[in-house]
């Protein structure tokens, strides 16, 4: 199935606030890190357990002390923290290669939620042994670098959380996914596998019907669209509606 999008001439706009560039280098350097760490797992580590997760699992759970790393090998899991309320705030969504629970290095209880979007393998690797594995191959420097990239897409996402209207914050969010877990088809990024409403409005703080709406919004502005029913993105027009070079009809 071909993606529609469809391009509508955008309206002036009286203020255009630059918040980022709409699109994003290539992460050539955290993809080499996490091809290094697949092979790590698959040698150094390679007599470590296996976690098979089904879709809906968790991998971890808030509370608990689990001093364990652990990376993924298949599928997609995602990070969550739920208030003592019941209120539920998606932190990231991380793929084959990345490192999950490294607060468990801290020896502390876990403070977030891990549960797999899909059904997801991952390597389960004490934490001392795997700084020790790390330290041995020479990895630690870019672990390092690795875990300061994670600290400033979070500062990313709490800028656009602070500083963005609910329907802007929905499209930063978007373009991260593109940007994370996304694969390049044409001029669109397709975002694997299906990200739901209640996701996404766990994302940007709001409720899964003006989510329904926003995205209503941004179909019929083509700034999505759905491949195979998976949503895509022009991340192009993305950004440059989030910097306010492209404005929105309308606001809801």
């Amino acid at each position: 199935m071909r993606a529609t999008l469809e391009h509508h001439r955008p309206r002036p706009t009286a203020t255009a606030v630059p918040l980022r560039r709409a699109v994003e280098p290539a992460d050539t350097e955290s993809a080499r890190f996490r091809t290094k760490l697949r092979a790590l797992c698959a040698t150094r580590l390679h007599d470590t357990p296996t976690l098979t997760v089904p879709r809906r699992g968790h991998v971890y759970m808030d509370g608990g002390q689990d001093r364990h790393i652990y990376v993924i090998e298949a599928g997609q899991v995602k990070t969550l923290m739920i208030t003592g309320s019941g209120k539920r705030c998606l932190l990231f969504i991380s793929g084959a290669g990345d490192v999950l629970g490294e607060l468990g290095l801290l020896g502390s209880e876990r403070s977030d939620t891990a549960v797999a979007l899909e059904p997801a393998t991952l390597r389960q690797i004490p934490g001392d042994r795997f700084l020790s594995a790390l330290a041995e191959e020479g990895l630690l420097p870019e672990y390092v670098r690795h875990l300061g990239e994670r600290v400033i897409e979070q500062q990313k996402i709490i800028v656009d959380m602070v500083t963005l209207e609910c329907e802007r914050r929905l499209a930063a969010r978007l373009l991260l996914l593109s940007q994370q877990i996304g694969k390049r088809r044409g001029r669109l990024v397709v975002i694997r596998p299906r990200i739901t409403q209640e996701e996404l409005a766990e994302m940007v703080g709001t409720t899964r019907s003006r989510v329904g709406l926003f995205l209503k919004h941004f179909r019929e502005t083509g700034l999505v669209g759905m491949v195979q029913g998976s949503l895509a993105v022009d991340d192009q027009r993305l950004g440059d509606y989030i910097e306010g070079r492209l404005p929105a009809a309308a606001h809801f």
